[in-house]
């Protein structure tokens, strides 16, 4: 079976955002973070909800969620690193994987309203 790219990278880039959220409590930042770890976690579960879509068009409304979940996550790396939660380092690490995901997800959006 063929492997599901973004499926996976979803995957990935929630744990990341899991080790942020705990490095982040470390740094006694919890409202911020809360933020972050409900929109980092919800783009990877989106894109396993679209996976059994009840039809091409719930398909794409779950795609565009995941889609909106990403681009509030990187709203809110964004404002960690402006107020010096995270260092430029750290942020432009994770900040990449979000703006690749955003890509990636917006692609498949496109082509499925494309088929639709």
């Amino acid at each position: 079976m063929k492997e599901n790219v973004v499926k996976s990278k979803s995957f990935d880039f929630a744990i990341r955002i899991v080790n942020l959220y705990k490095f982040l409590k470390e740094k006694k930042e919890f409202v911020l973070s809360k933020q972050l770890l409900r929109s980092g976690t919800s783009v990877g579960a989106m894109m396993r909800e679209a996976e059994h879509a009840e039809s091409k068009a719930d398909f794409i409304h779950k795609i565009a969620i995941a889609q909106k979940e990403c681009n509030e996550t990187l709203y809110w790396l964004e404002l960690l690193y402006k107020t010096e939660y995270l260092s430029k380092k750290q942020f432009s690490s994770i900040n990449y994987d979000a703006i690749e995901l955003m890509k990636l997800i917006t692609s498949i959006i496109k082509k499925a309203k494309k088929n639709h």
